[in-house]
């Protein structure tokens, strides 16, 4: 059964001639071809540009987000990809979130007991001159090696890595759950780095 595109055909068609592209409904990795998980993937980069952000600020408070067209062909494909990892990465499908950058060392019964104040974080500079801490859930365990980065990041209003532990107060962390949390935070910190690198193209469009 063939899939249809939920797609405006003269928004596509506009898209393909401003690219050069044929557009085709499934993704086939034939040259000269784009399919609709690479306008999906454009746009999902186009609207994690911290520029793009900032100057539609207002207006994206009050209507939907208005996406430029893309009009060069290379920036099209740049976007394309990066955009694709941030969104594997929101997935959790990425490979990068299985290298975990953070550890959980001490052995307990995986309690959360503290309330995610500032206090639950003790921050230091590391080699790369990159701030990062540890998140005590109780009084003796704690989650080590946080980015700062990741720890504030803030999608649609709140910051995941902070709310994730506050919904879990009171609660036992099973094996798989602190596995899950630091996925978390390599997403968000890979999403941070992929952030500046699609501002940049974003900046030249």
């Amino acid at each position: 059964m063939t899939r249809t595109p939920n797609l405006n055909p003269e928004i596509v068609k506009q898209i393909a001639h401003s690219l050069g592209l044929q557009f085709v409904p499934e993704k086939t990795g034939t040259e000269g071809t784009f399919a609709p998980v690479d306008l999906l993937d454009y746009i999902y980069a186009v609207l994690h540009s911290p520029s793009y952000r900032q100057k539609y600020r207002e207006f994206l408070k009050i209507d939907f987000p208005r996406v430029p067209y893309p009009q060069d062909q290379a920036k099209f494909w740049q976007l394309v990809e990066l955009g694709g990892q941030v969104r594997t990465l929101h997935l959790l499908e990425s490979p990068l979130v299985e290298q975990y950058i953070t550890a959980y060392p001490i052995d307990g019964d995986n309690l959360i007991t503290r309330k995610m104040t500032q206090n639950s974080v003790c921050w230091v500079a590391n080699e790369d001159d990159e701030t990062i801490g540890k998140v005590w859930i109780n009084d003796s365990q704690y989650f080590d090696q946080v980015p700062k980065i990741a720890w504030e990041f803030y999608i649609g209003g709140y910051q995941p890595t902070q709310k994730w532990l506050k919904d879990r107060h009171g609660r036992t962390l099973g094996f798989e759950e602190i596995l899950h949390y630091q996925q978390i935070i390599c997403s968000l910190y890979h999403t941070d780095r992929l952030m500046k690198q699609i501002d940049e193209i974003v900046a030249e469009m």
